[in-house]
């Protein structure tokens, strides 16, 4: 059916013409981010170079643990399938310690939210280190935000290029040292940085170091925001972290509207404080307007605070319209109320009770964990086997893990089985109530152990039994139960 715009066409001899779709795509607008100084500005800086120097030192620490022991303070042994944090020694079958130390750094995330917002976005978290190292180095090479600016819309000459070229070199060198540094956690940092640059290294080695160069150069370099915007998992669900007396970045709305451009001589009496400067865009390293109140791509870094507080100054305004505060405290304050900084909570005494029992288990597995393992396999096939004499015979494949650093030796016996006697091929002559097992320093040894007993002592198709050794030097027991199978009577 026609309708009237396609009748009305017809009439007039034009063709219709195609509808316009309206795309949903932008383009990415690059953030230059601007110079600042001040109180957070500082706070970030200092904790930005004691976590790079914690990172590229680390690996570089010793740690005395030995004769035949590794010396490197933190090291994850890939090849040894060990890994060490100065006095303390984690086996694979420990994995368990790693789930703890991740809900220590969950719930002390949850934590901090709490507390103060996405404090850890702002000030600690990796892609925010790396990111601001770089953009040092880019202001440092290019200039500052105007410059920066203007050398990207100006057209292609030496001198552009070469600040370019100077820039990306500088910025594959930190990625470059970031990504080596990483690898020096996974083996001896000497030993590997001896072998690095003369090409005796193993391709694990330099795979991983260019892959992690690779991401860093990437990341810092180039996503910057968009990793913090589009990327991190965090922004989605750290609203559910929140609540009216959390620490976070806010905008007196109450007193910076109505907003207008001023002159440093203007009365601000009838006006809002805001001159609308737009310095805290500026120096926003995700670009966005706190004035437009909480957003996801807020990192809470506070640098708006120090750019809005140095224009404050310059008009003899008070200080703190963007400012660190609860949003209790700001509804208080726009009502001439008093205002109270509420760090006890429901939510944050809740985290501090779970952070605490989650160290104090960690602490006292550590403390009291026994520095032997043992592991039973009995055989199934077949079940047990009928001597000529009519006695039966299980087999079990008896493992002990030593976790120390000596030699040790174990005397086997079993609990609950009248008439057992014990045979360990290899260790021990067929009728013996006990066997010695060695065990060499910081190993498994392993020993196929045959149990008799005669057919008359044996009550039912399944008895329980108890493999008992003892630390021949210092006396300790330790038990594990299992079961001897027979045909029953």
């Amino acid at each position: 059916m026609a309708t009237a715009e396609s009748t009305t066409a017809a009439k007039s001899g034009d063709a219709p013409q195609p509808e316009q779709k309206t795309s949903l795509y932008a383009d990415r607008v690059r953030i230059h981010p601007r110079k600042i100084t001040g109180f957070f500005r500082s706070l970030k800086w200092y904790t930005i170079w004691v976590l790079l120097g914690l990172y590229y030192l680390a690996p570089w620490l010793r740690w005395d643990r030995g004769p035949g022991a590794p010396d490197q303070a933190l090291l994850i042994d890939m090849t040894g399938r060990r890994a060490y944090f100065f006095n303390i020694e984690i086996w694979p079958q420990e994995v368990y310690y790693l789930t703890g130390v991740l809900i220590l750094g969950a719930v002390g995330l949850f934590f901090a939210t709490a507390l103060a917002g996405r404090v850890w976005c702002g000030f600690t978290c990796p892609q925010t280190v790396w990111t601001d190292l770089f953009i040092w180095v880019e202001r440092l090479v290019e200039g500052d935000r105007n410059k920066r600016i203007r050398l990207d819309k100006a057209p292609w000459s030496l001198e552009k290029l070469g600040k370019k070229l100077l820039k990306h070199a500088i910025w594959l060198f930190i990625a470059f040292v970031t990504g080596g540094a990483w690898i020096l956690y996974f083996g001896d940092a000497f030993e590997i940085a001896g072998k690095f640059f003369i090409g005796q290294e193993s391709s694990a080695v330099y795979g991983f170091t260019a892959l992690f160069t690779g991401t860093t150069y990437i990341l810092a370099g180039w996503a910057r925001e968009q990793v913090c915007i589009y990327m991190c998992p965090w922004p989605r669900f750290q609203g559910a972290m929140f609540d009216e007396h959390s620490l976070i970045v806010t905008y007196e709305e109450w007193r910076g509207e109505p907003r207008d451009k001023a002159k440093r001589d203007a009365d601000f009496s009838s006006r809002g404080h805001c001159v609308d400067c737009k310095m805290c865009v500026q120096v926003c390293p995700t670009g966005i307007d706190i004035r437009d109140g909480q957003q996801m791509a807020c990192i809470g870094c506070a640098l708006c605070v120090d750019a809005c507080n140095t224009v404050m100054d310059k008009f003899n305004l008070p200080r703190n319209l963007i400012t660190y505060d609860s949003e209790a405290n700001q509804v208080a304050r726009s009502k001439g109320e008093p205002t109270q900084t509420k760090l006890i909570r429901p939510r944050t005494i809740l985290y501090v009770v779970v952070l605490s029992i989650v160290m104090a288990v960690m602490a006292w597995s550590l403390s009291s964990r026994s520095r032997l393992e043992v592991n039973i396999q009995r055989d199934r096939a077949p079940l047990f086997v009928t001597l000529s004499d009519g006695a039966i015979r299980n087999g079990y494949t008896y493992k002990i893990l030593n976790m120390e650093r000596q030699d040790k030796t174990f005397e086997l016996t079993v609990l609950g089985l009248k008439g057992a006697t014990l045979q360990v091929i290899g260790e021990a002559k067929p009728g013996s109530h006990l066997a010695l097992l060695p065990a060499k320093p910081d190993t498994v040894a392993t020993y196929k152990v045959y149990v008799r007993v005669p057919r008359e002592d044996l009550a039912d198709k399944s008895t329980p039994m108890v493999f008992q050794i003892r630390d021949t030097e210092s006396g300790e027991v330790h038990e594990d139960a299992s079961v001897f199978l027979g045909p029953g009577r």
